[in-house]
């Protein structure tokens, strides 16, 4: 059972796909050295392949002798050369332009392909620095837009300020300020005049107190366009986030893995039985290093142009969230993160979902302190829609029962969920819906109601026998579901009509696309 409510703005999958011809645009190549950035890939992907053949390939290069290894090594040459020279004709084809509406990108050797994503459907815009790149001065900037998996426009590489300009150029379009044109050699050659935002006079809990968040730049005039200032909320020291990654599952996880290693190896005495858990071993590393690569010198500012987040070891990204693009909030708390009272904090947001690298992209907070988490939710949303919401979050955070006024799952769900049934709650305030669930492993959501895509009803046949159900809050694809099970059923019923009522009236309320535009009402 479904109840829909009024459509977010999200477009039909894969926006990006759009054939045009349209020449009047100011096209541009990407920087030169990105043949030989994309082209070591080729020479990593031989190196996979001959270790997944390793056996093979030893019993071949035993049968070579003499000018024999002339051959093989001029065979991997033009291979190489081959790689290298297919990336280079790319690199020749494929040209990016702007206009007002849209980042066009044209690619294509054989296949001729041009994409375009829309900037009043801009979800985030990243500034990815990988290693190679980065020794060299050169960023990738990544659009997400919303759509399907595929949505993403990435144009790489440029240089390092260039990325930088074209950034703060996107997003003051985006946004709907005037971008007045300024000659450059750059690949951004636009200068951009800012307008104040509906954020300007947003206000954040920061260290017990409340700090201003500065407002846009003035008008710039020069060969850059200015970035909006920002203001630090916060940041991870490693000396929390080691800890907090040694005490995680994934880390429980390896210590079993490599346990069951030894002992294989001791009961069978053949090397060989390693190899039986040596592929969730390896997994594990990876998910191990990815967690302390990605939050490395994690932190998060706030502009006008929205929320903006650093982060990044071995590959450095800056990304860039503009309001009103987070579709829910996720916030948990491991078993093993109790006694430190840590929280990670993740969102959704529609242009991450399907992306490579969405596990990541969609962190606010990899380890928040009880503070940072509720200030990470303000950055989302700035008024909770009570009178105290420290009180709210406190009780949403590890609150029992009724504490601070949740709807709670009735006595009789202990006979489906004995361990966390006094847990499940719901909590509906003037601008959010707050859903908190497990006794061990602790979570919490927050859906803005303008967010909020389509609610549903779940009753499986014991749910039905005890008068259960469960409340369910669809949201874009992402970290975040935000599901109540068990409440009552007429509870879960008179819920589900409330809150779509709730969805509609404040979607219709909601800011515009281009958040840098006045209202309508504020315009007649």
């Amino acid at each position: 059972m479904t109840a829909g409510v009024p459509d977010q703005g999200v477009p039909d999958p894969d926006p990006t796909l759009m054939v045009q011809d349209d020449d009047r645009l100011d096209w541009q190549r990407m920087h030169p050295v990105t043949p030989a950035l994309k082209g070591w890939k080729l020479l990593l992907g031989l190196l996979v392949v001959a270790w997944a053949q390793l056996d093979n390939v030893q019993e071949g290069l035993r049968h070579v002798h003499g000018r024999g290894w002339l051959v093989v090594l001029g065979g991997l040459v033009v291979i190489l050369l081959v790689g290298f020279a297919y990336s280079t004709i790319a690199w020749r084809v494929t040209r990016f332009a702007v206009s007002a509406e849209a980042v066009h990108l044209r690619t294509g050797v054989l296949f001729r392909q041009q994409r375009q994503a829309r900037l009043d459907r801009l979800q985030a815009v990243d500034v990815v620095q990988p290693l190679l790149a980065r020794l060299v001065g050169l960023s990738e900037l990544k659009l997400e837009v919303a759509g399907g998996a595929e949505s993403a426009v990435s144009l790489a590489f440029l240089r390092e300020s260039d990325a930088e300009d074209l950034r703060i150029r996107l997003l003051a379009l985006a946004a709907g300020r005037r971008a007045t044109p300024v000659p450059t050699g750059g690949a951004a050659a636009d200068g951009v005049t800012t307008a104040p935002t509906a954020r300007d006079d947003a206000r954040i809990p920061l260290d017990g107190a409340f700090a201003q968040v500065p407002g846009p730049a003035a008008p710039v005039g020069g060969p850059r366009p200015a970035a909006a200032p920002e203001q630090l909320v916060y940041e991870v020291p490693m000396g929390r986030l080691l800890p907090a990654t040694l005490l995680s599952g994934a880390m429980i996880w390896l210590v079993v893995g490599v346990a069951v290693a030894i002992v294989l190896l001791a009961l069978s005495r053949e090397i060989g039985s390693i190899f039986v858990v040596a592929p969730a071993v390896l997994g594990t590393v990876g998910a191990v290093w990815g967690r302390i690569n990605q939050g490395a010198g994690f932190r998060a500012a706030l502009s006008a142009d929205g929320i903006r987040l650093h982060h990044g070891l071995t590959e450095a990204r800056t990304q860039t969230v503009p309001p009103g693009r987070v579709q829910a909030i996720r916030v948990t708390q491991p078993f093993l993160w109790r006694k430190a009272d840590w929280w990670r904090v993740q969102i959704n947001v529609a242009g991450y979902a399907g992306t490579q690298d969405a596990e990541h992209d969609t962190v606010l907070h990899p380890v928040a302190s009880r503070e940072e988490a509720m200030t990470a939710i303000w950055l989302v949303l700035p008024d909770l829609g009570v009178e105290d919401p420290r009180a709210v979050l406190d009780a949403a955070f590890s609150g029992m029962d009724g504490d601070g006024g949740f709807t709670t799952a009735p006595r009789s769900a202990r006979w489906v969920d004995p361990v966390g049934w006094r847990r499940r709650g719901v909590l509906v305030t003037g601008r959010a819906l707050l859903a908190r669930s497990g006794r061990v492993w602790r979570q919490v959501d927050v859906v803005p109601h303008e967010r909020t895509q389509s609610l549903g009803l779940a009753q499986g046949p014991l749910q039905r026998r005890l008068g259960l159900a469960s409340f369910v809050v669809h949201s874009t694809p992402g970290p975040v579901s935000p599901e109540v099970a068990h409440l009552d059923a007429l509870t879960a019923a008179a819920l589900m009509d409330e809150q779509a009522h709730r969805a509609r009236t404040a979607r219709a309320g909601a800011g515009p696309e281009q958040w840098s535009k006045p209202f309508p009402e504020a315009s007649r």
